[in-house]
């Protein structure tokens, strides 16, 4: 298979297919462009996402081995019920979205650096105030503990990042999304990358061939009005 860079024009949002990606480093497509909403929703749709560092150029990446969720998959172990009975957390979504997307920013850059710089920051921000782009807040005694944002343009939640502040938020973010995508009859959860945290949780890697052919199918969902609407979860582990 032929193997192309490809450099994006900032003034249109074509791309081409994501067959045509790099194998070093695995799944570049793609640079340049721009970070408008218009683009990201395509991006998505195509399975394609931006993933660059601060004072590089936007890059887009279709991997060649793609890392998913599979709803019926989640692993909830003795551990993650006893945070959640220790907690007793309250769960929402689109509540607090600038500041799950600027915790999960913080948390990196602390650690091992970010990807989520400020134009990204910016971009995904929009994104929330068009519709399209989603945040899962968890709060103990009024506090915000743990969180992730992502993308849904389809009958797939496009996983971003996520957060916590005490130990097993985040998975108590992603539970909480994960009964939250079965009640409206979702599909899966796509990870973008595995890593041994993800696998923790149930994810597993498919080859970008079956997820296409997978989120190609998931793009007659229709999502419920009120699906993204603020409000609380209430008994979301039940």
């Amino acid at each position: 298979m032929t193997q192309q860079l490809f450099h994006l024009s900032p003034s249109d949002f074509l791309f081409p297919p994501c067959h045509f990606a790099l194998t070093d480093p695995d799944g570049l497509l793609a640079i340049g462009g721009c970070l408008s909403t218009q683009r990201l929703r395509k991006a998505y749709q195509l399975g394609i996402f931006p993933w660059f560092n601060e004072r590089e150029p936007i890059m887009w990446w279709a991997p060649s081995e793609r890392g998913i969720l599979e709803l019926e998959d989640f692993h909830v172990g003795r551990t993650l019920k006893k945070a959640k009975n220790k907690l007793n957390p309250t769960v929402t979504v689109n509540t607090a979205f600038e500041q799950v997307i600027k915790q999960c920013r913080e948390q990196r850059l602390h650690n091992e650096g970010t990807w989520i710089n400020k134009n990204m920051v910016q971009a995904y921000c929009q994104g929330h105030r068009e519709g399209f782009v989603h945040s899962v807040e968890v709060w103990a005694d009024g506090k915000l503990v743990g969180g992730l944002y992502g993308i849904m343009v389809s009958g797939v939640f496009c996983g971003e990042s996520m957060f916590h502040t005490v130990p097993n938020a985040s998975k108590l973010a992603m539970w909480a999304l994960v009964n939250w995508l079965k009640k409206h009859n979702a599909h899966f959860i796509d990870c973008q990358l595995d890593n041994p945290y993800l696998s923790s949780m149930g994810a597993k890697v498919i080859p970008r061939a079956e997820f296409l052919t997978r989120l190609k199918e998931a793009n007659d969902y229709k999502s419920a009005d009120d699906m993204w609407q603020p409000q609380e979860l209430r008994a979301i582990y039940d």
